[in-house]
């Protein structure tokens, strides 16, 4: 995709399960040699394959920047020592894959991510050195506002303008129905990619990076309707390592109540009421669980469709809690947040869970926790 460009879709849910071959998620449960990859992208133009000893990308959908990564390696010339060295290493990128090894010696990669290199330490004459970095939210979050900045328009394209205000050559995927937003204007020292996570709220949506460094704009799925794509198995074969299920009640709403007023528009107000309406929810609104709301509030919310669509996202949000899952599986570096995967406990059960965070290990033996929302019974 060239440069800047913005395309769109309303096929779904940005990037479901990295695309992998058919027989990448079969090998994640044999016993194989799993292939890791870090390229540092240097702003003089060189790129640096690493040789690396460990590591991590966590991936948290609850988080502002979704993806972060620490990189450790023994090369101790990474560590910048001359104004040279420094003006190469500040705006570097880090690109990261994980993969699997088939029997055959092929080897098949996927991408976990594009960061930006926020810091390099370590002993300068033995090492190790340590690399961290943020995916590319962390570059619009940090160029905050100098001046009043007004956006208007429509919720991709609006949100697109927050984001390549920031970063002119990012691409932006919407995978959602664009609508119109009531102009809002942000004040000075104000943070860009809150601005773009509330312009697209009223399109129901939120924004992020993916495994590519690509900007997506998209719902999250329901978990009632959306299919598996991959299977957490206890037994032979299968990935499951250890798991728990818990259930809360600590910061969990039933009810969003959105609110739209735009006097610089002379929009009159608009609000809309979502409430957990399942009468076989533990979270019912009209139950024994009680009415918990929350309040939501924007001046790009000018229709009660606008308020509908940002009220059920925050719903979304705020009872999936409920029910949750922590799961610790043989590691799959093409898992995205708001992916459904099943489990299988070692009794039998079988449980459908909506994944929240989870974090790939860059060594062999490194431990791949998941944690979930909104599980349910699969049938």
């Amino acid at each position: 995709m060239p440069p800047g460009r913005v395309s769109s879709s309303t096929a779904g849910w940005g990037d479901a399960v990295y695309p992998v071959s058919d027989r990448f998620l079969p090998r994640l449960g044999e016993s194989h040699e799993p292939p890791t990859e870090v390229k540092l992208f240097l702003t003089d133009g060189s790129v640096v394959t690493l040789e690396h000893t460990g590591g991590s990308v966590p991936v948290d959908r609850g988080q502002a920047i979704r993806r972060t990564c620490t990189v450790t390696c023994a090369d101790v010339s990474l560590i910048p020592r001359t104004p040279t060295d420094q003006l190469a290493t500040y705006g570097a990128r880090l690109r990261i894959a994980r993969g699997v090894t088939y029997a055959d010696g092929s080897q098949e990669l996927v991408p976990l991510g594009v960061f930006r290199l926020d810091s390099v330490d370590g002993d300068p004459a033995d090492g190790p050195v340590t690399l961290q970095g943020k995916s590319l939210e962390a570059c619009v979050a940090d160029d905050k506002l100098t001046e009043p900045y007004k956006a208007t328009g429509t919720v991709v394209g609006a949100a697109t303008a927050l984001i390549q205000r920031s970063l002119p050559d990012a691409d932006v995927i919407s995978t959602i129905v664009d609508a119109p937003i009531g102009s809002r204007t942000f004040d000075v020292e104000a943070d860009p990619w809150a601005g773009v996570q509330e312009i697209v709220a009223a399109a129901g949506a939120e924004c992020y990076t993916n495994a590519d460094g690509v900007f997506v704009i998209a719902s999250l799925p329901d978990l009632q309707t959306t299919p598996a794509v991959w299977e957490v198995a206890a037994g032979d074969g299968g990935v499951y390592v250890q798991g728990s299920r818990a259930m809360t009640s600590d910061q969990v709403h039933n009810g969003v109540l959105a609110r739209g007023e735009n006097t610089e528009e002379n929009v009159a107000p608009v609000s809309f009421l979502a409430t957990d309406n399942d009468p076989n929810s533990p979270t019912y609104w009209s139950g024994p669980y009680g009415r918990r709301p929350m309040f939501y509030s924007s001046s790009t919310l000018t229709t009660v469709n606008a308020c509908a669509q940002a009220a059920n996202l925050k719903l979304a949000a705020a009872r999936a809690p409920n029910a949750s899952g922590d799961f610790s599986s043989l590691p799959n570096p093409a898992l995205e947040p708001g992916d459904v995967i099943r489990v299988v406990h070692p009794d039998g059960s079988r449980e459908l869970h909506q994944v929240q965070s989870f974090s790939v290990p860059l060594d062999v033996g490194g431990d791949f926790p998941i944690a979930t929302i909104a599980a349910k019974e699969d049938a």
